[in-house]
Order: structure tokens, then sequence, then C-alpha cells
């Protein structure tokens, strides 16, 4: 059977979990090409950190707004149609890109990828979860964001080369391929209403929420991901734009220092899901592995120490003299470490939701709730980094963003401790 081959390669002959990765593939490739492109749009229009904050919290508005009634639309209705739409919304988003000529055109662009991104990675991940074997789901989830991870490294390569050698229009342009080679696969291999079990009358998206609070296991997720989503979201935006801001660095290098994390991530990520589905107590995976996030996140100042100690590297390629400083190394090796972090973490976390939403027959529903805890932070995470970044320093939001990650895993353990020897409620929805 295709589902208990190790990794994404071994699932790859499916061809469900095929079309299912042409989507992870599309979406992650253009989140990661995307986010150096914000640094170069940052560079070109002077923004500030609180704009440069609203970049990250635009993106989270709409998602935070359209997780909750997405996931009871994917657990009672067609969830290809949706995985559809989100792809054909991308290429729309591409075009506005394109098109940008200030800070605010960036920001509303933003807030349409934030709903096709949604559309993707919600409806996406729960159906991985719905047809994957019973005893496999950490396998699956594992493999389908190692696809996600090497799609990012692609993203981070190709799409930073293509903004370096050429210019935005040849970056969304090939953006715009891969997705419609996408939309072609899904139409084509995945089964007509993959999720879609419940029944409408008893899929009331706020009593199916309160059924899954009412765990134990999923309030402590919950808070964890509430804390830890700030300090990652101020690394995701800010790490990129102050490589190029702070140190100049092109957006060709700004790649290879993201394809170093992605590298590891992509790397590990399915050894870890079938590491988790082995050992059991996932929840000291998700621990293990913020805190890894948040000693990288620490890390990223040091590039400022680095910069001007190492002596630069110069040579010549892609018909350019490249320089790598100081800089570039302390953040490359940064960065791989949060590689490792996520491995370690994303597919504990990830089955945990899909684990407790099968309890109650309603895992897009959980994976919206856990969608839902995430956009909190990153709503109001990036612009509180940028007004730190502007008012003190960015040594001291990066620090911050730190300390939020370790203050966040701190509450999930005495959380969990506290929880784990009561009883878990799981009352049916609806009564």
């Amino acid at each position: 059977m295709t589902g208990r081959a190790s990794g994404a390669l071994g699932l790859l002959g499916d061809r469900e979990f095929a079309a299912l990765s042409g989507v992870a593939f599309a979406r992650s490739q253009a989140y990661s090409t995307i986010l150096i492109a914000l640094a170069l749009y940052a560079d070109q229009f002077g923004t500030t950190g609180v704009v440069e904050g609203l970049f990250g919290t635009a993106f989270a508005v709409a998602q935070l707004l359209v997780v909750l009634p997405l996931g009871r639309k994917v657990d009672t209705g067609n969830a290809k149609r949706f995985l559809l739409a989100g792809l054909a919304l991308n290429v729309a988003v591409f075009v506005g890109f394109a098109l940008v000529e200030n800070s605010m055109h960036v920001i509303l662009i933003r807030v349409v990828q934030g709903l096709g991104a949604s559309l993707l990675w919600v409806t996406g991940s729960a159906v991985v979860g719905e047809i994957s074997p019973e005893d496999g789901s950490g396998r699956w989830l594992g493999a389908y964001n190692q696809v996600g991870a090497f799609s990012s490294l692609a993203g981070d390569l190709v799409g930073g080369y293509l903004l370096y050698a050429y210019d935005f229009v040849w970056a969304y342009a090939a953006l715009t391929a891969v997705t419609v080679l996408a939309f072609g696969l899904v139409w084509r291999h995945l089964r007509n209403d993959p999720g879609g079990r419940k029944d409408p009358d008893e899929a009331t998206g706020v009593e199916t929420i309160r059924a899954l609070l009412a765990r134990p296991m999923v309030r402590s997720l919950v808070v964890f991901r509430l804390g830890f989503s700030v300090g990652k979201m101020a690394v995701i935006i800010f790490l990129p734009i102050f490589a190029r801001t702070e140190f100049g660095i092109n957006a060709f290098a700004i790649g290879w220092i993201l394809a170093g994390g992605k590298l590891t991530k992509s790397i590990f990520q399915g050894y870890m899901g079938d590491l988790t589905d082995r050992i059991g107590k996932r929840y000291w995976f998700v621990v293990a592995g913020a805190l890894l996030y948040g000693l990288g996140t620490a890390l990223i100042p040091l590039a400022l120490f680095f910069e001007g100690t190492v002596p630069p590297i110069r040579f010549d390629a892609f018909g350019r003299t490249q320089v790598l400083g100081g800089a570039f190394f302390a953040l490359f090796a940064a960065y791989g470490i949060l590689g490792i972090a996520d491995s370690v973490r994303l597919p504990a976390s990830m089955a945990l939701f899909v684990e407790e939403g099968e309890r109650l027959d309603s895992v897009a529903s959980s994976m919206s709730l856990r969608s839902i805890a995430w956009k909190v932070g990153q709503v109001t995470g990036p612009v509180l980094v940028g007004v730190i970044k502007d008012a003190v320093s960015t040594t001291m939001a990066f620090l911050t963003a730190a300390a939020f990650i370790a203050v966040a895993t701190g509450v999930f353990v005495a959380t969990y401790l506290r929880t784990r020897e009561a009883p878990a409620a799981t009352p049916a929805v609806g009564d």
C-alpha cells in the first residue's frame, strides 16, 4: 500500500497524494517567492517597521476571517472545489503583485493572497488527513509537508534568481505556470468530494469548535500556537527585509539564506513524521521543536556582529560578481536551525490536531481551529514587532520574538501537564 511507504517519494505513486502534493508545491513556492519580493518592495518603497509588519498582518487578517467558515464548508461540502478556487485565486494574486506601485498596493494584494492561501492550506491539509490510512496520518502529513518544504526551497532559489536576474513579471509568470499545472492535477486525479462526511445539521461551526476545545490537548495546543505565531511571523516577515535593507543582500542570496532552512526542513520532515508515529508522545516533539526555533530566532541579530568581522567571499556567478559577507553566513546558519526545528515540531502538531478532529469526525474544523489560533498571533505579531523595530532596534525586535516563543512553549508544557490527567470530554456536536 502506498500509504505505508516512507516519505514523499514513496507516496507519490498514489495519484491523489500526487495531486495534493501539486497543491502544496504551488502554494509553498508562491509563498516563498513573494516573501523575497516583499523585501524588495520594502527597499524600493522605503517602508517603516510598522508598514513592513502590515505586510504580514494583511495576509493574516483575511485568513483569520475565513478559516472557521471554510472548515465547516470543507467538512460538509466538496473540498475539491475549494482547492480549485484557491489555485485560481492565486493566479489573480500574481497579476496583482506584478502591477503594484506603492506599499499600500502591496498590503491590499496581501489580503487577497491570504484568502487564497487559506483555501489551499486548510483544505489541502484536511483532505490529506481524511484520505490517509488510519495508522499513518503522521506519515502522510509529514510527507505532505515535506513536499511543501521542498517547494519552498525551489521558491527561494528559482524565485530569488528570477527576481535577481530579471524582474517581478518573470517571477510571477513562473508561479502562474506551476499553479496552472497543479490545477490540472487536482481536476484530473483527486476524487470528487474527498471530505464532507458530516451532515450539515450536525456541523454548526461554533458548536464544533466548542466540542474540540473541550479536549485538554486541543486547548493546550491552541494556547501554544497563539504565542508561538507571534515569534515565528516576526522571523518570516522581517528576516528577508533585515537582510535586504540592513546589509543590501541581493534577492538571489536572500533565497540562499531561506533555502538553507527549507533544505533541512525538506530532508528531515518526512522522517520526523515517521518517528512521531513510532514513538508517540507527540507533545514532546512540539516542545523540542519550539525551543529550538526560539534559539534560532535569538541568533539572527548576530548577523550585525559577523558583518565586517568575517571577511566577505567574492566569486563570479550568473553573469555578476557575488559578494557574501559575514551577515549572510550568520543568517544562513540561523535559518538552518529554524528548518530543523520546524521538522521536529510540525508533523507532531498537525497529527495531534488530526487525531483530535477525528474523534468528532471534524478534521477540517480541527485544522481550522489550528489555523485560527495561529492567525490571531499572526495578525498582531508583525505590527507589534515592527513597532519595537522602529522604537528600539532590530536586535530587540528579534529577541522579543524569541521571548514569545519561549513563553508560549512554557505555557504549553504547564497547561498540558495540568490537564493530561483530567478526563477528556467528547461531547457530541450539537448537544
